[in-house]
């Protein structure tokens, strides 16, 4: 008889996913993966996919609220996975891919739909750019995992940029802004710009240093409930002043730097200045006595 064919015994011909893991300095086969971080990707990737939806068919107001979603599921299934012991390779291919659509392809869909078009190949060029870079942020994110500085990001990470240039025609859409020309060319200017924010090598804040076990003062919680009423209160606003303000903050962080190192170079530092003052006088002495002594 011949041999059983593997597929007959399933009613997919889907193979079980296995991954081979370290556990106690010793490489375990593992298969399945693990439920709760893929759910949260998984949303994060239908948001991005429904942002998409409704921004070509014009709604650009729920294009905002899925994209805004889309960063809160995405924010949310890295930590869960660190948090629970859950991470994967799987996981993070699987992330990378969900926030290319949702952040990479989704946004730049969204802002040729809104102003774009009109432009011609400018338009389609500008929107082209912003979603390469995202591609190309992303895999350069995959291969310096482990080996950058965690505190910071290098380069403006997708989801900021995707706000960056999401929030405009978000808002523009709440207050019934009617797109002209010079609209136009400023959203290509602005995708483009994002886009280059990305691969850049200016570094951002990531916040994974941020303890969320530890205690912290009182105030900070309430601090916490006033952001978040005022977020409430004015979502679209404050979107985009935060979307704004984090991208502006890698360029202005670099310019600091800049021109901070020059004027710290030319400072001598207290303690050396006043030791050379002190042994001024040895100096002195010194050579007073091999004049005397000749």
């Amino acid at each position: 008889m011949s041999e059983e064919d593997p597929e007959s015994d399933s009613i997919l011909p889907i193979d079980e996913h296995e991954e081979i893991v370290s556990e106690g300095g010793k490489k375990v086969l593992r298969k399945g993966i693990y439920l709760l971080p893929n759910l949260l990707t998984l949303g994060a990737l239908f948001a991005g996919f429904y942002a998409v939806i409704a921004g070509m068919s014009g709604d650009f107001n729920e294009a905002g609220w899925a994209l805004l979603i889309a960063a809160i599921f995405d924010g949310l299934d890295g930590r869960i996975a660190r948090l629970t012991n859950t991470q994967s390779a799987f996981g993070a291919e699987f992330d990378s891919l969900s926030d290319m659509v949702s952040f990479g392809m989704a946004p730049a869909l969204i802002v040729f739909s809104w102003a774009l078009a009109p432009l011609g190949r400018i338009g389609w060029a500008a929107s082209f750019i912003y979603m390469s870079c995202a591609a190309l942020r992303l895999a350069r994110f995959n291969i310096q995992l482990g080996t950058v500085d965690k505190r910071f990001f290098l380069g403006l990470q997708s989801p900021m940029a995707a706000g960056l240039i999401t929030s405009f025609p978000w808002v523009a859409y709440k207050y019934g802004v009617e797109v002209t020309p010079t609209i136009a060319y400023f959203t290509a200017a602005l995708a483009v710009v994002a886009g280059l924010l990305m691969i850049s090598n200016y570094h951002y804040f990531s916040f994974k240093e941020l303890n969320f076990k530890g205690r912290v003062p009182y105030v900070v919680f309430v601090m916490a409930v006033v952001l978040l009423v005022v977020v409430a209160q004015n979502p679209h606003e404050m979107i985009i002043i935060l979307a704004v303000s984090y991208a502006a903050s890698g360029p202005l962080g670099w310019l600091f730097r800049r021109f901070s190192k020059p004027a710290m170079a030319g400072v001598q530092p207290e303690g050396e200045s006043q030791g050379k003052k002190a042994l001024a006088p040895k100096e002195a002495k010194a050579k007073a006595k091999q004049q005397t002594d000749a």
